[in-house]
């Protein structure tokens, strides 16, 4: 009987392990989302700070997305509502951050203080109306307030152990009633009932005013220190 040859096995190649599913979106993909997110809050502000009630269409329109784009960032109004106050939270720590210490000029400290924050107030003024409209809550706003009220009550305290601020209320309470005065400059400065020159320089006259500082000392010491430049050494 004849025999068979014997077969050569043959070697099947391997097959590559599954790779899991990627969910992680390319670099590129992500940098997109940012810019659409940050166009879309740029656009809020705008309409907002224009109208309180401008719905999520109008904002979208604004940004130049759908609505729809929108909705992918941001699930409802309330949403839109807190990133604007996130940014204004993290914008008002920066300009803190950036504060200088302490100097022997009190005065000069608190002026360079409202001339830091201004412009972040100036930019999200449009929170003041949501805030009183209760689409943004009172607790929230203390929190984003807090790095502010904080380093005005330290610059008070300060001023009021060199003898340049007035007595009669303590640090605190006179530091939230400057507050409420400059969170009222801007609201008027909004309705066209004030207006500064976009720097602050009235609202730091009047901060230095209302905390007990010479009409004519006020107004000199912010121009001081806004043809400064740069604040002094720290002590």
């Amino acid at each position: 009987m004849t025999s068979r040859p014997a077969r050569t096995p043959t070697t099947r190649p391997r097959r590559s392990p599954a790779r899991p599913h990627e969910t992680t979106p390319p670099p590129a993909q992500r940098r997109d989302a940012r810019a659409t997110r940050a166009r879309i809050l740029d656009a809020a502000r705008r309409e907002l700070t224009r109208d309180p009630d401008s719905s999520l269409e109008d904002i979208a329109g604004a940004a130049g997305v759908a609505r729809r784009t929108v909705y992918v960032h941001f699930a409802c109004r309330a949403a839109l509502v807190e990133g604007l106050a996130a940014e204004a939270a993290e914008a008002i720590r920066r300009a803190v951050a950036g504060a200088p210490a302490p100097t022997p000029d009190a005065v000069a400290d608190l002026a360079r203080f409202v001339l830091m924050v201004w412009p972040v107030g100036d930019r999200y003024r449009a929170l003041i109306r949501l805030a009183r409209g209760h689409d943004l809550a009172r607790a929230r706003v203390d929190e984003l307030l807090t790095p502010a009220r904080s380093m005005a009550a330290r610059v008070l305290a300060h001023g009021r152990r060199q003898g340049v601020f007035q007595t009669t209320v303590p640090p605190n309470p006179l530091g939230r009633a400057i507050e409420a005065q400059l969170l009222a400059l801007l609201d008027c400065a909004d309705c066209g009932l004030w207006s500064d020159d976009g720097t602050g320089t009235g609202a730091a006259t009047a901060t230095l005013i209302a905390a007990g500082v010479a009409p004519d000392t006020a107004a000199a010491k912010v121009d001081q220190v806004r043809k400064s430049g740069s604040p002094p050494s720290p002590v």
